[in-house]
């Protein structure tokens, strides 16, 4: 017996079909003349859909009102919908970025090239500048800078296993971490040996690191974790859980990086 679905459920519904039709965000949300950024909030379930999106949304999706919204997740669907828990496993995983050792360490050389040498920048401050630079970036390209995973941590949004890669960084000679201490407290820093590889970086790349470190690296640790607080994509996250890339279309000022006001809707 099917029964009225819920916002979320009719959110990764949504996301199902697009994805099976092949479209992307974008690609679905100019459809139906909605922003890239609402068409994430109805897939999120974050936001009502009426009847004539829901229409449109049918339309170019092929499915009718009436199979869609008595769709169980029980049972066979005609439009192909996957059951819901076996969508909740299988977008876990997809949403998770793919994570780029190569791009990993040429974003952290460069980013440790242009600021290491200021004294505030330990490993706090170098975690957040990591953070901002590729949330920023996917908030901008929808597309994954350098595929690292981030964790809600009281601190502030910590990355997720990269200390085993900074140490063989710095057995291969890249860089150099050392103790010391900033304003009497201990700290942590990490400083380039190498030159970053210019060629594994886009142009768009470089200048949103570029952004982040004019507008933040002169910060002391506990004013940019202080503004990570605030920062959508931790707000909205469980303590301790992996911080979705996804939430940063929620953002507002001034933490959003993008004109949603100028994509035609």
């Amino acid at each position: 017996m099917s029964t009225i679905p819920t916002m979320q459920e009719i959110g990764r519904r949504i996301a199902v079909l697009r994805k099976q039709k092949g479209l992307s965000q974008a690609d679905l949300a100019r459809s139906i003349h909605v922003s890239r950024s609402t068409l994430a909030q109805i897939e999120l379930g974050h936001k009502k859909l009426d009847a004539l999106e829901l229409w449109k949304l049918g339309m170019v999706l092929g499915f009718s009102l009436d199979e869609f919204l008595a769709y169980n997740p029980g049972e066979p669907a005609g439009f192909a919908m996957e059951p819901s828990v076996a969508y909740e496993s299988q977008t876990e995983r997809s949403a998770l970025p793919v994570f780029q050792l190569s791009k990993f360490r040429n974003v952290m050389l460069y980013l440790l090239e242009q600021c290491a040498g200021k004294p505030n920048v330990g490993e706090t401050v170098m975690y957040k500048l990591l953070y901002f630079s590729d949330f920023n970036y996917y908030e901008l390209y929808e597309e994954h800078l350098s595929g690292t995973l981030y964790r809600k941590l009281p601190f502030g949004p910590v990355p997720v296993n990269i200390v085993p890669i900074l140490r063989k960084m710095s057995d291969e000679g890249l860089l150099l971490r050392i103790k010391t201490e900033y304003h009497g407290m201990p700290q942590i820093r990490y400083i380039p040996l190498e030159k970053a590889n210019l060629t594994l970086l886009k142009a768009s790349e470089k200048e949103v690191m570029d952004r982040v470190i004019d507008q933040m690296s002169g910060w002391s640790a506990a004013a940019i974790s202080a503004y990570s607080h605030k920062d959508m994509p931790w707000l909205a996250s469980k303590e301790g859980d992996t911080i979705n890339y996804e939430l940063v279309f929620y953002r507002e000022a001034p933490y959003s990086v993008r004109n949603y006001h100028d994509e035609t809707p």
